[in-house]
């Protein structure tokens, strides 16, 4: 893996929000920054990474092993009923097994990977619930690709297998007339996502509706209804399933009237709890970190402390062989978890060191893309840039 200088496209702010990539430069704030052909906020095309095709081959197989273990580990919670560990209650465990049990479908989930020295993929996270980039994994970067590296290839075919699996779903739920969309509208970034997910979902053949998650209303009987008084059959929610739970509709959930795009069962991958039930299930896997429940595990060793429904990097600590690095947040009541330190790989660039994330994109369990996150610090954020990728045949 190589950072690579790149000749930025002219205009490429235009050619981003054509595609419908409009949060291209938006600040930790979220307030959109004045940018030209070379200056950038979030995406930025003045680099890229360089991969190998044996390099890629790795990161591929990596991803599809990691799913499998991931829906084996899935499979070791329900069958023990081993919610508490990740702060689940009783009631909603069984929910989570009715859905399980009755094999919901699932659309996508995102792995955070790092590379160990050998360029060994180490699992970081899974991003089973609302993991988001994907206009920027999927369009923003294949664009890019096709104007600036025509002769290269990338690992992409996100957008073809949304569409194929949406295909999926839609002979699923023969019954289903409309597919309902919702997410935070005050939040640029969610929408861009949601409307892109939604155009291929139109695509598969799906009739479609966005809705704003403060409009959805109840019953009383579990029947969710949108502000037309329509019946919500299914629903993609770019929105945690662990503030669903939290919410006052948690009893309505209960009551299994609506189906879930991501299902149910998802909220046990998308908990950092699902990391040291991996190791318990999975010990020295070679794409995982050593993890546990118990922080004596690491005493006197580098290791993270992760909050169980931690986003964005809130309210990690890593303890480094250097000294400690941590964020602030709200996370941490429901517990934590502990993982063995492995940093992300480090590049020196005339601006000072950039550590760089992996994303291995999963649709319809199977790999379907890459992107790439990097920062000034250890710890991936949401002002980490987004930067593309592309490999080279050896």
């Amino acid at each position: 893996m190589q950072r690579t200088f790149q000749i930025p496209r002219r205009g490429w702010p235009a050619r981003l929000e054509a595609i419908g990539f409009h949060f291209h430069s938006l600040d930790e704030h979220d307030v959109p920054q004045h940018v030209d052909d070379n200056t950038f906020v979030y995406w930025r095309e003045d680099v890229a990474y360089r991969f190998t095709s044996e390099e890629i081959e790795r990161i591929y197989a990596a991803a599809l092993e990691l799913n499998q273990r991931c829906l084996d580990a899935v499979e070791y919670v329900i069958a023990r009923r081993d919610f508490a560990r990740l702060g689940i209650s009783p009631q909603m465990g069984e929910w989570i097994a009715r859905s399980w049990e009755r094999d919901d479908p699932t659309l996508y989930g995102r792995f955070d990977f790092t590379l160990d020295p050998q360029g060994v993929p180490k699992l970081y996270e899974y991003n089973a619930d609302t993991p988001t980039s994907i206009i920027e994994a999927s369009l923003a970067q294949w664009f890019w690709k096709e104007d600036v590296r025509p002769e290269a290839d990338q690992f992409n075919s996100l957008h073809e297998a949304l569409i194929a699996r949406w295909r999926l779903l839609r002979a699923h739920y023969t019954d289903v007339g409309l597919l309902h969309f919702a997410c935070q509208f005050e939040s640029q970034e969610d929408v861009c996502n949601v409307e892109y997910l939604m155009d291929t979902a139109v695509q598969a053949g799906w009739s479609v509706k966005l809705i704003d998650m403060k409009d959805i209303g109840s019953d009383g009987r579990g029947q969710f209804i949108d502000l037309e008084g329509r019946t919500i059959e299914l629903m993609f929610k770019l929105y945690p399933w662990e503030w669903m739970a939290d919410s006052a509709y948690a009893s309505d959930l209960l009551l299994d009237r609506c189906r879930w795009v991501e299902p149910p069962w998802k909220m046990v991958l998308s908990n950092k709890g699902i990391l040291p039930i991996l190791w318990e299930c999975f010990p020295d896997h070679p794409n995982l970190l050593e993890a546990s429940f118990d922080a004596n595990r690491f005493a006197g060793r580098p290791h993270a402390r992760k909050p169980l429904f931690s986003r964005e990097g809130a309210n990690v600590t890593l303890t480094t062989p250097n000294g400690v690095v941590s964020r602030g947040g709200e996370y941490g009541r429901e517990g934590y978890v502990y993982q063995a330190y492995m940093p992300c790989p480090r590049f020196a660039t005339p601006d000072g060191e950039r550590f760089v994330t992996l994303g291995a994109w999963i649709v319809d369990d199977a790999p379907a893309g890459l992107c790439m996150r990097e920062q000034s610090a250890l710890i991936a954020t949401n002002t980490s840039w987004c930067v593309p990728h592309f490999f080279t045949v050896d």
